[in-house]
């Protein structure tokens, strides 16, 4: 089967099944061996050496739609299946810009919407894409290995002790992470109630502060760890970033955010245990920082 995905999230949980894509999005770098692909999208948006409130700016300037699908290369693939999403516009090519361009180039290919808001509907996702692409029984054990891993960290915290826990996924403006996140916190073990109850949301830094996290997670949407920590390291600058509980304790860390938190496939799982150590090192003996994922974010 000839598949095309549109998203990273998807392109790597086809990869967990065992299907090579026949193209990608310009986004899509997991496994390594998918960056070969063609890829069908692009963006008007600079991203490299650009920081979060440059490319901030640029979003907000943009007229129309901030990611392109080049229909002529997607026919050139004549895909039997393209993977898209619906879930949040600024992070990839709409789905209606997919269903539109199978009709106008007149592509014998089904169009597969995936819209996950929760980590239950990520595990669920596996399934459809399953269906999809003829591997339905890997997509089983896939999902019930990746149920166990969760239930693993659900049960390796306590719910007497659930820290203050804030994740932001861009900082300048500052977002908080919202859809899967909020479960994800209390999963691992933290006070949640900081994250939305839907989709990422901008905050006001007041209320960043109001709510005195006593772990803070850094997780810039598309930043791997060094820029992720850039960017923790220019909050840390503020001058009322003292104060805070959890930059008093050292429990700020940056986390590569292009990796994890930001997209719903199976590397979901491995932000949960991530998550999970920082908000609990002790009790699951971990040593958040270490990895090369993650960096404590030190005060000035």
């Amino acid at each position: 089967m000839r598949v095309v995905s549109l998203l990273p999230s998807a392109t790597e949980t086809l990869a967990a099944l065992g299907v090579d894509p026949v193209g990608v999005s310009h986004s899509c770098d997991y496994p390594p061996s998918v960056r070969d692909r063609p890829t069908v999208t692009g963006t008007r948006i600079e991203h490299e050496n650009r920081s979060s409130r440059e490319i901030d700016e640029q979003m907000g300037a943009v007229e129309g739609a901030v990611y392109d699908l080049h229909a002529d290369r997607l026919e050139a693939l004549d895909p039997d299946l393209v993977v898209t999403q619906a879930t949040c516009d600024v992070c990839a090519v709409e789905a209606s810009a997919a269903v539109d361009a199978v009709s106008s180039r007149g592509l014998d290919a089904d169009v597969l919407t995936l819209d996950p808001h929760s980590l239950g509907d990520v595990l669920d996702d596996l399934r459809r894409i399953g269906a999809a692409v003829n591997r339905g029984d890997e997509a089983e054990r896939l999902r019930e290995r990746l149920r166990d891993r969760v239930e693993s960290v659900r049960s390796s915290v306590d719910d007497r002790d659930r820290p203050r826990t804030a994740l932001l996924d861009w900082t300048d403006p500052p977002i908080r992470g919202g859809h899967w996140v909020r479960e994800m916190v209390r999963l691992a073990g933290g006070e949640a109630s900081f994250q939305p109850d839907g989709p990422s949301e901008p905050v006001a830094w007041d209320d960043l502060r109001a709510y005195d996290p006593e772990r803070l997670i850094v997780a810039p949407c598309g930043f791997p760890t060094e820029r992720a920590h850039d960017a923790a390291t220019t909050l840390a600058a503020r001058t009322d970033w003292t104060g805070m509980s959890a930059a008093e304790s050292g429990a700020v860390y940056a986390v590569d955010g292009n990796a994890l938190f930001n997209r719903p496939g199976p590397r979901l799982v491995d932000s949960l245990e991530l998550l999970a150590d920082c908000l609990h090192p002790d009790r699951r003996g971990a040593s958040p920082g270490t990895d090369a994922r993650t960096r404590r974010v030190a005060s000035p």
